[in-house]
């Protein structure tokens, strides 16, 4: 974990440095996994099951970055930061940021553009974070 970077992240005004919270860690993961769960449903659309997943995606990422004592009110920075409290390649953030794009595209302006590859990879990575925050 390269803890000195969210420190400097701090610094810029980035993020906010805050106590960690082990009930608020615990709920963001419960939140997370009850999403993720979901959103393996096959039976939902596929716009829901985005929903879910992104969602998802979002508590679990926000759990990791709490539980190291910080905190962000920007969800892409949220997603960023998993290079640095779990130590998530990048290719696999970046899909996560590709994700809260076209999440924003279909919220503020009506254009959901997924398909069910980019959700399988939504899914994939949203179960690696759920592991990877069950071993902490």
């Amino acid at each position: 974990m390269t803890y000195q970077n969210l420190l400097n992240l701090v610094k810029t005004g980035s993020l906010k440095a805050e106590p960690p919270d082990r009930k608020e860690f615990e709920g963001l993961v419960r939140s997370g996994l009850v999403r993720l769960k979901d959103a393996q449903r096959p039976e939902l659309s596929l716009e829901s099951r985005f929903d879910l997943a992104y969602n998802a995606s979002h508590a679990l990422a926000l759990a990791a970055l709490r539980l190291n004592g910080f905190r962000s009110e920007n969800r892409y920075l949220v997603f960023q930061s998993l290079a640095h409290t779990i130590e998530l390649p990048a290719a696999e953030w970046r899909v996560l940021a590709l994700c809260h794009d076209r999440r924003n595209l279909a919220e503020y302006e009506g254009a959901l553009d997924i398909d069910e590859q980019l959700l399988n990879d939504l899914l994939r990575i949203t179960a690696n974070l759920a592991e990877k925050l069950r071993s902490l």
